[in-house]
């Protein structure tokens, strides 16, 4: 899918680069009539989907990120893409993890992509040209 009239950065894929990240996601929102609750879930899936391209994404070499986006109207809604070049790995593939269990028996990981799951409306992944491909979609 080609983004409509989208802006994108590219950064190094560090933690530290997060606040970079949120504030190019808090300047595409700046106009619209988003909630403080959706731009809450918004906030959180930007971070939990970054943070996993910085931590692991790339060996100690590291690298960087790109994030895309755009809003659409009619409904009225955000798109963000974020790609790297880093370890092909598709987070939609991960199992959810087992929430009946204690946090201290449940296997590491998939977390994360369970709360991305609950707090957006569309969600894919592809790997094309060398590129992790996440493409998250939510109402605004």
């Amino acid at each position: 899918m080609d983004l409509q009239g989208y802006k994108e950065i590219t950064v190094d894929a560090t933690v530290k680069n997060l606040t970079v990240v949120n504030d190019f996601v808090e300047e595409l929102l700046a106009g619209t009539d988003c909630s403080v609750k959706t731009k809450l879930k918004i906030d959180l899936v930007v971070e939990e989907i970054f943070v996993n391209i910085a931590n692991y994404a790339y060996e100690a070499s590291g690298g960087k990120a790109v994030v895309q986006g755009c809003i659409e109207e009619n409904p009225c809604r955000i798109i963000l893409r974020f790609m790297d070049t880093g370890i092909p790995y598709d987070p939609l593939q991960k199992d959810p993890p087992d929430l009946t269990l204690p946090p201290d028996k449940r296997e590491i990981g998939g977390l994360g992509i369970f709360l991305i799951k609950e707090n957006v409306d569309e969600l894919s992944y592809h790997y094309k040209d060398g590129k992790n491909i996440l493409t998250i979609t939510k109402k605004i």
